[in-house]
Order: structure tokens, then sequence, then C-alpha cells
């Protein structure tokens, strides 16, 4: 396994990180058997496994600290806050109040006394970035956590994060967790370019797009009855994205390979992605997922791959996983209130 540096942070992890969100009752709950995946993938040399509090509800980072009994001085473990963790309104967010409480309870879920990367796993508009980034820093200097990092934000917002800390002394975001993958390639535009202007670490989630890029999914043929359809049943059925797919297979096959292998390795070619999530929900997923860890495309595959999803370009739905600003789901925000409206063309006349 060759490791690479995360970000600025000084520590190395592998291409491949192991994705938790299907441990646990969301997807796998039988607990010996997600800890066999785990140890698994740690004696194939991966090093770097991320989780979050909302996975199961908290159940996949308790599998998680279970299987890291005995190996956790070998382990850079990653999780996140920010989902809601129960009815009450304060148990999510970015705030103080809650980051505060949050991390307190991962800690006890992992049986860990640090975390290695802890991170925001969504913007919150309505708290000031120096409230997140202030108490993040607490933590840091506390000894609970090591290095801090962000998920799924725009551009806009990693820049103001980074200009925040600067300005007030903060820890800044060190990593960022963006989705990306061959049919998801919109945060090569922006997001990927601001991350390598400050040196952060990038670990790309669904670099399969959903499990699109498995194969499993054809234009013509039936939706198989997978756990993913049933999720995103959009995103699975999909005109645009089959129609890739159908064209990515032969590609992949000329070169002697399959498309998940294939996808996966366009991920960790770009030069600002640190690992690709890999997140397998049965042992069979993983053995898969770990056969495809050595290979290498050329210029010329990369090229071919371009021609058929230009650069920059998004097709497949991030059905119910991506982030929307608020802005665009809220009417209410990106329309004055009428008697503003009516007195503007008024004062006009």
């Amino acid at each position: 396994m060759q490791y690479r540096p995360l970000g600025k942070t000084g520590i190395k992890v592998s291409p491949y990180c192991l994705g938790a969100m299907m441990f646990g009752k969301l997807a796998n709950s039988d607990h010996d058997e997600c800890i066999g995946m785990i140890h698994k993938a740690l004696d194939a040399g991966i090093n770097f496994i991320d989780t979050a509090d909302a996975y199961s509800r908290g159940e996949s980072e308790e599998i998680v600290g279970k299987a890291l009994k005995g190996r956790r001085d070998n382990v850079v473990l990653a999780t996140k806050a920010h989902l809601p963790m129960g009815d009450d309104p304060n148990q999510q967010g970015n705030s103080r109040r809650w980051l505060t409480r949050a991390v307190e309870d991962s800690l006890r879920r992992l049986q860990t006394d640090y975390i290695d990367l802890y991170q925001v796993h969504r913007p919150a508009p309505d708290t000031d970035i120096e409230e997140t980034l202030s108490v993040l820093t607490d933590l840091m200097r506390a000894g609970k956590v090591r290095a801090i990092g962000a998920s799924t934000f725009p551009a806009s917002d990693i820049v103001e994060a980074q200009w925040v800390a600067e300005r007030r002394g903060l820890a800044r975001f060190r990593t960022e967790q963006p989705p990306y993958s061959i049919l998801n390639r919109s945060i090569e535009r922006e997001v990927l370019p601001a991350c390598q202007r400050y040196g952060m670490g990038v670990m790309a989630w669904s670099p399969l797009a959903k499990g699109m890029l498995t194969g499993k999914y054809r234009k013509g043929e039936a939706t198989p009855d997978s756990l993913r359809a049933k999720f995103f049943p959009n995103a699975m059925s999909d005109e645009a994205s089959l129609g890739k797919v159908e064209q990515l297979i032969p590609l992949a096959e000329s070169a002697g390979l399959s498309l998940m292998h294939m996808a996966l390795a366009f991920v960790v070619a770009h030069p600002a992605v640190t690992s690709a999530i890999i997140g397998p929900r049965t042992p069979e997923h993983l053995e898969g997922l770990l056969a495809g860890a050595g290979v290498v495309l050329d210029d010329e595959l990369l090229d071919r791959i371009d021609a058929i999803v230009p650069p920059g370009t998004d097709i497949a739905p991030l059905e119910r996983a991506a982030y929307i600003p608020p802005a665009l789901t809220q009417a209410a925000l990106r329309r004055r209130p009428i008697a503003d409206r009516a007195a503007s063309v008024a004062a006009s006349e």
C-alpha cells in the first residue's frame, strides 16, 4: 500500500479509506461480520477509517470502536458531527453547544481518548463559522481531536473558513470530504482547486456514484432489488447516468479492467484527492473493492474517460445526499416580501 499525506497534517493515510456508513442497522446489523470486514481492510493495508455519529444513530461508531480494540494506535480514525441525533432541535448542527456534546458521545462510542480527524458533516448557514472553528480549536487544545475537516462544503464556504481561521487565530480545516466520481465531476471546477490552494487533504465519498459504477445497473435492464435502489430510486434509474455507464463499460473492458476498479482508480488519480472512501456492506463487496487497490490508469485511458464525461460536469443526481443551500429549498429566502416589492415598484414610477 502506497501511503499519502493527508493534506499538510503530517498524517499518512492509504489511498482507500474504509467508510463505515453501511455498518449498523442502516445496512448490516451483524456486528461480528462488520468487525471482520474492518479487520480484513486493516490487514490489507488500509489504515484510514471514516464514520459519523449519524450513521445508524451511533451504531456504526460503536462497531468501529469494538473492532479497533488493540489496534487503535495504527489507525487514522475519522468521524463527523452535524446531522440530527435526536428530536431536540439543538441535537444537531455546528454550534458550540452541540459539538461539545457530540464529540464526547463519539469518543465514548468509539472507545478512544482522541479522534484523529473530526469533521463537520455539512455546512450550517445559521451558525457563524467562527463559532464552529472556535469550539473545534478548543477540542484540539484539549487533546480530544488531532485535526479538523469539513464535508460537502461549497468552495466559497471552504475559502471563508480558511480566512476566518487566519484572521481569528483559530485552527483551520485541514481536509474536505466531497462527492466525486466519473459521473460527478463538478468539484473539479472550484472545490478541488480551493483545497489544493490551502493544502487540504481530500477524501472523496461516493466514488462509485452510489453504486452506479459497479456495473450492476444497466440501461434497458430491470433495476436490481438493492439497498441503494431503495434509498436512491431516482439516481439508480437515471437515464443519463445509465447511458454513460454503457459507454464506460466497454472502455474499462478494453483496458482489461472492471468498471468498478476503473472508477476507483479514476478518483485517486486526481492530484488533489488523498483517498477514495469505499463503503462495503458485505465481505464480498469488500473483497471486490480491495482487488482493485493496485490499479493505475494511464493518460490515454483518462483522456477517453474525459471524452465520455467532460471534466467539471455532473451527470448523476446526488439524490438525498448532496448539500443544497437553503436559498434553493426555501422560496422565502429568494423572494423579497410583497410589501417591499410593491414599494420598489411605486418608487420607480
